[in-house]
């Protein structure tokens, strides 16, 4: 890891050259530039609200809107983060198969591209939160550690993800559908407070009402939306027991996928 991290300080320049290409090759003919980062976002959120008006979701003194979009920013920065990194690999053929340097630049670049587009949905939610005088806490200090949690969780799935696409490209195609489905599996449409009411509270699946709650907080995602809300909508801070479960998966899978990803990098100019 050490010498990962050197590598990784040496090529911050191509780094920073391929984030820069990405973006303008993203956005160089688009109208709205940028904006298209947070339109995503804004749509989902005004469907859900939608959504919410015919099945009715409890938030307590948080008005729905600003609490979905805020459930919304971590979410589809992992989504789009997992996404660009999967097929980060199979996108630079040129290359790889020009040049050497450490692969896992090609992932990390996908999410610091990510990173630019989430930082510009933050001005939207200081919109949101100003429009329904809300001010933010010194809880909101939170946040850093937050998205670096969700990067973490994001590598892991990319450097894994990346490997595998190089020889199934299955993967890349199967990866929307599985994201899809981890989505309900989060609290992004509903808020976590709720699935601790029925399953911890009021015990609603019986004897299997804790097991239930553990294995839905082995999803990091899980304790990442729940602590970015309470942070910064709530001003109070993180429940550590929704995130400890997911944090230990992540620390332990993320080795093991980076060394998959080191392991597989040797070949991939001669199967890509």
């Amino acid at each position: 890891m050490p010498t990962t991290k050197k590598n990784l300080f040496a090529y911050r320049e191509l780094i920073a050259a391929l984030v820069w290409k990405n973006i303008v090759v993203r956005y160089k003919q688009a109208y709205l530039g940028l904006l298209w980062a947070v339109l995503k976002p804004l749509m989902l959120m005004l469907i859900f609200t939608l959504v919410r008006s015919f099945v009715g979701i409890e938030t307590g003194d948080i008005p729905y809107p600003i609490l979905t979009f805020a459930a919304l920013l971590p979410w589809i920065f992992f989504q789009e983060s997992c996404s660009e990194g999967i097929n980060s690999i199979t996108a630079n053929t040129s290359l790889i198969k020009k040049i050497y340097f450490p692969r896992e630049v090609f992932p990390l670049t996908a999410m610091v591209t990510k990173l630019v587009e989430l930082a510009i949905s933050f001005i939207i939610l200081a919109g949101l939160m100003i429009y329904y005088q809300m001010m933010p806490t010194i809880y909101a200090l939170w946040v850093p550690a937050i998205i670096l949690y969700t990067m973490l969780i994001a590598l892991t799935i990319s450097f894994f993800g990346a490997a595998l696409n190089v020889y199934y490209r299955d993967v890349a195609q199967a990866l929307p559908v599985a994201l899809s489905l981890l989505m309900y599996g989060s609290p992004v449409i509903y808020p976590l407070t709720l699935v601790h009411k029925k399953l911890i509270e009021e015990q609603a699946a019986g004897a299997w009402s804790n097991d239930l709650y553990t294995l839905y907080t082995l999803n990091p995602l899980a304790g990442i939306i729940d602590s970015f809300q309470r942070v910064i909508l709530k001003g109070i801070p993180p429940d550590f027991d929704a995130i400890y479960p997911g944090l230990i998966l992540t620390l332990v899978i993320l080795p093991i996928s980076y060394l998959f990803f080191k392991r597989a990098e040797n070949w991939f100019a001669d199967v890509i």
